[in-house]
C-alpha cells in the first residue's frame, strides 16, 4: 500500500518492480548485481484515481506513460537496490501529487487605460522613426 494523500492510497497489485542491472561506469559488482529498478504503476486500471487525475497524470508522465496505460519510472541512481526502490516509488507519489493539483482557470482581464495610452505612444514614435528612414531631398 503506496500513500498518496489522506484519501488516496495505491494497492500493491497495481504495481510491479523488475530489477535490473544498472548501467554505465562500475566496479566488478556492476555486472553482476540487479540494483536499477523499473517501477510499473497500472495508473489506466486504478480504481483509486478519478479520471481527471489520469487525464492529468497522462500529460505529466509525457514519454513514461505506456501506450496500454502504464507508467514507467527507472531509478538506478545508488549502488543500493533498497535506496533505488525507494527513489522509484518516491518519485511516482510526487508525480501523482503533481496530478491531484487542479489547474486554476485564468480569468481574462481588460488592458489598463494607462497601458493602452503608453501602447499607442510607443506605436507613434516608432511610426515617426520609420518615417524620418526616407529618402533625403538634395534641394538644400
Amino acid at each position: 500500500m503506496l500513500r498518496i494523500s489522506d484519501t488516496i492510497h495505491l494497492a500493491d497489485w497495481e504495481m510491479s518492480e523488475n530489477f535490473t542491472r544498472s548501467q554505465g561506469p562500475g566496479g566488478q559488482n556492476v555486472n553482476k548485481v540487479e540494483t536499477a529498478v523499473e517501477l510499473r504503476f497500472e495508473a489506466e486500471r486504478s480504481p483509486h484515481l478519478p479520471p481527471a487525475v489520469k487525464a492529468r497524470l497522462k500529460r505529466l508522465a509525457g514519454r513514461r506513460w505506456t501506450l496500454d496505460g502504464a507508467i514507467l519510472i527507472r531509478a538506478e541512481e545508488t549502488r543500493s537496490q533498497a535506496r533505488n526502490r525507494e527513489l522509484a516509488r518516491q518519485r511516482l507519489v510526487e508525480l501523482v501529487q503533481a496530478a491531484l493539483v487542479a489547474p486554476k482557470r485564468r480569468i481574462a482581464t481588460k488592458p489598463t487605460l494607462g497601458s493602452q495610452r503608453r501602447r499607442l505612444q510607443a506605436k507613434s514614435v516608432r511610426g515617426t522613426v520609420k518615417s524620418l528612414r526616407g529618402k533625403v531631398d538634395d534641394d538644400e
